[in-house]
């Protein structure tokens, strides 16, 4: 499970483009319209051209929606020693209706900045400042990794990074603020990370400014190894972490009751049980397989029930392939017992992997509604050449006691159209969705052709007009 940066050459590359740019010349590959009856809109694509980088390509998606603001960032041009040529931005101020796009400034050389790569990019919106934050890895060429953010007014104009941590190997940073109003801790953001250079100790910073500076680090009492942390603000200005551990095979999950002055120890969630993906188990090591991992994905409701969902192959025979589960809490300490998403049957042939869930945070209790995406294999037991990369989404308006009939959102894909890595074919190592209040899910996602020669054709798409949750 463990994703780590290798790799870190700075290129002197070509001028910065920032600008926020119109979608209207962008078209969908014929794969996203060949095997699905949603139609989706192209919300970004790779402009660059720097010869570390994979082209053109966008992998790994984050998105989070205020009112009728939707921001997604992700990688564009995915280095396959670790990171990517910068971060893209796309941003609907309609819900979801219409789009504009660009990239960060100031990152790496294509943008006149210090990093040779950047990558995993994590939207959130701080609304006592009125500030969005991407924040994001800066990979340097002495081989440390930066965390930093960036921050907009607006979804569409981004200032310089701002550093979070810095001075070793960080890796998968996650952030939130806190937007309840009765919080004591109203305009406080979040970002969690982990030290890779120390074990993967789970690392806690926080903002009182709007992301305009940070603490010095903190970590849970326990000082628990993690990786993918996602944190969740409860009405109460409680924060809940939940991630999974780097020793164990365990989800498991931190708070704060105090603004992040402090942090408890972590307790379990769930053991994992997990099928490794990429065709045939044997094929794991095989540079060409899916890189994929057991990652959590959070969402909390109006209450502040948290939402954890991941990949697991406890209700399959022989664990011969995975369904996305869900465990819940009110209050970060007692967790439900997993509980199977009903996809499809447990006799399927299908393998579900990576999950993004949203939730409707102006629902709760039974009422809670939920948007989930992910990917999938129709037929997990088989090769690198003749696997299938679909993407998947299901809902829920009752807090997952029953669900919609799955859909197909885009695929087939095959494993070779997409940008390799020391860990595999990349699509990104998480999804997400947002649900806007009372409306629809909004997820985007990377969708590919068959290259061009050495020119990849892997873009970001949504579901035009967003998901209905059924």
């Amino acid at each position: 499970m463990n994703s780590r940066l290798s790799g870190r050459a700075a290129l002197v590359l070509a001028a910065a483009l920032t600008a926020a740019l119109p979608l209207t010349t962008l078209a969908a590959p014929a794969s996203a319209a060949t095997r699905t009856g949603v139609p989706l809109t192209q919300v970004s694509a790779d402009p660059y051209t720097d010869s570390q980088a994979q082209h053109a390509t966008e992998v790994e998606p984050d998105i989070f929606s205020s009112g009728s603001t939707v921001v997604s960032a992700f990688q564009v041009g995915r280095v396959s020693g670790g990171g990517a040529s910068n971060i893209g931005w796309s941003t609907s101020t309609d819900g979801g209706g219409t789009w504009s796009h660009g990239y960060l400034p100031d990152t790496t050389a294509n943008t006149g900045g210090q990093y040779g790569q950047v990558s995993d990019a994590s939207v959130a919106y701080d609304a006592d400042h009125g500030e969005w934050i991407i924040s994001y890895l800066g990979i340097l060429a002495s081989g440390n990794v930066d965390v930093d953010v960036s921050r907009s007014a607006d979804g569409t104009t981004w200032g310089n990074p701002v550093i979070v941590a810095t001075g070793t190997f960080y890796d998968k940073n996650w952030s939130v603020c806190d937007n309840h109003t009765a919080s004591p801790y109203y305009g406080h953001c979040y970002t969690e990370f982990d030290t890779a250079a120390g074990s993967d100790t789970e690392d806690m910073s926080t903002s009182a400014d709007g992301g305009a500076s940070w603490s010095a680090i903190k970590h849970p009492a326990d000082s628990p190894s993690g990786l993918g942390g996602q944190p969740l603000v409860q009405p109460n200005g409680t924060v809940i972490v939940p991630f999974a551990s780097a020793s164990a095979n365990q989800i498991r999950a931190f708070e704060s009751a105090n603004g992040g002055s402090s942090w408890n120890a972590s307790v379990l969630i769930a053991t994992t049980h997990h099928h490794g993906v990429s065709g045939l188990e044997s094929e794991a090591a095989v540079p060409d397989a899916l890189r994929e991992s057991v990652l959590p994905s959070a969402e909390i409701n109006a209450t502040g029930t948290v939402y954890v969902a991941w990949a697991d192959c406890r209700f399959r025979t022989n664990c011969a392939s995975n369904d996305v589960i869900i465990s819940s809490s009110a209050n970060g300490t007692t967790w439900s017992a997993p509980a199977r998403v009903p996809i499809d049957a447990v006799s399927s042939t299908d393998d579900h992997f990576t999950p993004g869930i949203g939730v409707d945070a102006s629902t709760s209790g039974s009422t809670t509604r939920i948007g989930l995406t992910y990917y999938y294999y129709p037929v997990a037991k088989c090769t690198t050449s003749t696997c299938k990369l679909d993407v998947g989404y299901i809902s829920s308006t009752n807090g997952g006691s029953t669900w919609s009939t799955a859909t197909q959102l885009a695929g087939p894909m095959t494993d070779t159209w997409l940008p390799n890595t020391t860990q595999g074919r990349m699509f990104g190592d998480y999804i997400a969705t947002t649900v806007l209040p009372g409306g629809n899910a909004i997820s985007v996602f990377p969708v590919a052709a068959a290259p061009s020669g050495s020119t990849f054709k892997m873009a970001m798409y949504t579901p035009t007009g967003g998901l209905t949750i059924s």
